[in-house]
Parts: C-alpha cells; structure tokens; sequence
C-alpha cells in the first residue's frame, strides 16, 4: 500500500466525499434490522481524522428490529451503519437525500440489506454486490492458473487462464469507469474510486490501480464540478503539496545495514532492533486500519509458523495513531511476535528511516543485521525464507 497511492487514497476519498450544495439540514435514516445480536445500531460519518469514521448517533434497536438514526451533515458524505463488536459496516449510505429507508437482514448474505429514497445509496449497494461478485470470479480465474501452473501445464494453457483473469480485471476496471463517468454524485464518485484503489493493492486480484495522473484529473473534475466544496478543495491541496510516490526500487535497502531504532512495544517497553541481532528478522510495517495489511497478516503467520524454529522471528512495527485497535489487532490477526509502536501514525520516526512509502511493507534482516530482501508478500516470503533458513 503506497502511502498516498492506494489505502491512503482510498481513506482520503472516503473520508472527503461531497455534494455541489450544501445541506446543512438534518439526514435521517430509518429502517429495520433482522437478527441482530446486539440491542443497538450506530451511525458512523467518514472523517479524516486518525483515518477513523466519527460515531454521530445511536439508536436502540426496537421489538420489531425498528431504528431511527439522525444527524446534522453540512454536505454530501458517507456515512457507515454498525453494531456493537462487529468489524463490518451493515449498511453504507449516502446523504443525498434528506431522508433514506434501510433494510437489513443478517442471515441473508447474498445482498444483506436494501436502501429506499437516496439514489447515490442505491447506485453504492449495486456497486457492492456487483463488485463482491466480479472480485470474486477474479480471483478464482487467479487460483485456477495458479494450480494450472502448479500442476505443470503446458505454457499456453497456462498463459489463456492468465489472460481470462486479466481480461476480467480489465472489465472491471472499465466498469468502475462507467460508475465514475456517470455518477451524479461526489461522494458515490469517491467512495467507488477509494474501493477500486484499495482493491488493486491486493496482489490476488491482478487489478491495475489508476494511476496518479488518473487520479489528479478526477479530483480536478470534481473541483470544477464542485468549486465551493471544502472537502474536494482540501483532497484537491493534498494531492498538489504532496505528490504520489512512485513505488520503492525493490532493492533500495538491500545488502545495507538496517537503519537502528528502538520503540515501545505494547506494554511501554522499549525494544531495538539490534536486539534481534544473530536471528533473521522480518520487520514487518503494518497497521490496523491498512485493510491491505490485514489481509496479508495471514501470510506472514504462516511463515512465522513455519520457519519460527530455524533462526527466524518476526519484528511488527505499527503506524498506528490509537493504542486499542493496534492491540485489538493484534489478538484478531493471531500475531505472535514482538511488536512496537511510537504511534505517531505516518509521523513515526521508522518512515522517513525506511523511506517507507506505504504498508504493509518489510525488509528481511539477516543475522548480521544487513536487510537482504524486501517488501517480500505471500509466497514470496515462503520461497526467500526457503532460500536462506536451509
């Protein structure tokens, strides 16, 4: 995840959606919710701050699993239903309208929950339910070649499973196209454009992320659409002070000491780095908001549990700003290793030490203390631990 080319794009635009007009007027969000196991639903509104929606209202859920939710919203924005401990929004919405109907049922997962009066939610359900089944056909194109691959096939049976799944991709990107071409609404543009982002970041979709440029030119659209908007106006200002990065060389660090540093670990501790010397450590930058960096924890469990016994540890180094949800994360994640945190967010001194330019990242230290490989993900950390830990 670049810093500001994928997850941080895709908070920035959640976060900084909008509408031509100013609303300044009550949003009100009515509904029902079907097997719920919790006794009350929460509004959460998209914000910038700590990269962390805003909890706005809460309503008790009624006998007949009736709510009401309400807030004040100045202009056009994303706004996220929840429950109590359960890490999925229920619903996502958007105030385009003064008033919108939500439906939700739990036990239906193929499409659990409708929305009524607010066409930008309506288009964002349809965007989701399309987008859940398309990613998933993506990816089972991506696992078929694989095992194609895996299994010895000849090249060109290989390389026409290969071109499916990319030509699936490609369909995709072309209908997020058509979503951000056609949409009415900022903040509909936005979220859509945000998603796609963070969905290219996984490298098991094969999904070509748009790139800076491509970027740039649909925020100054939209700030000529929407000129007195102060949320386009400050994304607009953050993409002109700060331009994207490029990625990382993949072997800038490679073959040189590992920058020293020592941070607290979870319980106010100070651990270096240097501690580990004699072992070959994998510093994993990571956070728990980085959806990309969650969803590849799993792999680097796996190699910690496979290779934990022959010399090798793993060292979790969190940008995280909030002290709950690192630890909460880390419990979740099953993360069994050492981890430290200034929690200073992308004003951690680790970043500018690494030249970190987005997460999750990491560089494998060798015994001596000098990296030999990094930003290795999924089976190429596996292969490179094989490698070195004979």
């Amino acid at each position: 995840m670049r810093k500001l080319n994928q997850w941080m794009i895709f908070t920035l635009l959640l976060s900084l959606v909008a509408c031509s007009d100013k609303v300044e007027d009550r949003f009100v969000i009515k509904g029902t919710i079907k097997n719920a196991f919790s006794d009350y639903i929460y509004l959460e509104e998209a914000s910038l701050t700590n990269a962390q929606p805003l909890i706005v209202d809460s309503s008790r859920i009624g006998k007949d699993g009736e709510f009401q939710l309400s807030t004040i919203a100045a202009e056009e924005n994303i706004y996220l239903l929840r429950l109590p401990g359960y890490p999925n929004p229920m619903a996502t919405v958007v105030n385009d309208r003064e008033a919108v109907t939500v439906n939700i049922d739990l036990e239906n997962q193929k499409k659990p929950y409708t929305v009524r009066g607010s066409p930008a939610s309506e288009k964002l359900s349809d965007f989701f339910y399309s987008s859940n089944e398309k990613l998933a056909a993506i990816y089972k194109m991506g696992k078929a070649a694989d095992s194609l691959k895996t299994a010895g096939a000849v090249d060109t049976v290989v390389g026409a499973a290969i071109n499916r799944r990319d030509m699936a991709s490609i369909d995709y990107k072309n209908d997020v196209l058509q979503i951000l071409n056609g949409s009415e609404s900022p903040a509909l543009s936005l979220f859509v454009l945000g998603s796609y982002q963070s969905y290219a970041s996984s490298p098991a979709l094969a999904l070509s992320p748009f790139s800076q440029q491509q970027v740039t030119d649909m925020i100054q659209k939209l700030s000529e659409r929407f000129p007195d908007h102060k949320g386009i106006a400050h994304l607009k200002k953050t993409f002109s002070a700060q331009a994207l990065p490029e990625p990382l060389d993949n072997k800038g660090l490679v073959s040189k000491p590992a920058p020293a540093f020592s941070l607290p670990d979870v319980n106010g501790k100070e651990i270096s780095l240097a501690s580990f010397k004699g072992q070959y450590v994998l510093v994993d930058f990571w956070a728990s908001w980085c959806r990309p960096c969650r969803e590849e924890n799993p792999n680097v469990v796996k190699a910690y549990q496979q290779f934990k016994g022959k010399n090798f540890t793993v060292f979790g180094v969190s940008l995280d700003k909030e002290k709950d949800p690192w630890l909460q994360a880390i419990k979740d994640d099953q993360l069994d290793w050492k981890h430290v945190s200034d929690l200073k967010f992308w004003d951690s001194m680790v970043v500018p030490l690494y030249s970190i330019q987005g997460i999750p990242y990491n560089v494998l230290v060798d015994p001596k203390g000098v990296i030999i490989a990094e930003n290795l993900r999924g089976q190429q950390l596996i292969d490179k631990l094989q490698e070195v830990l004979k």
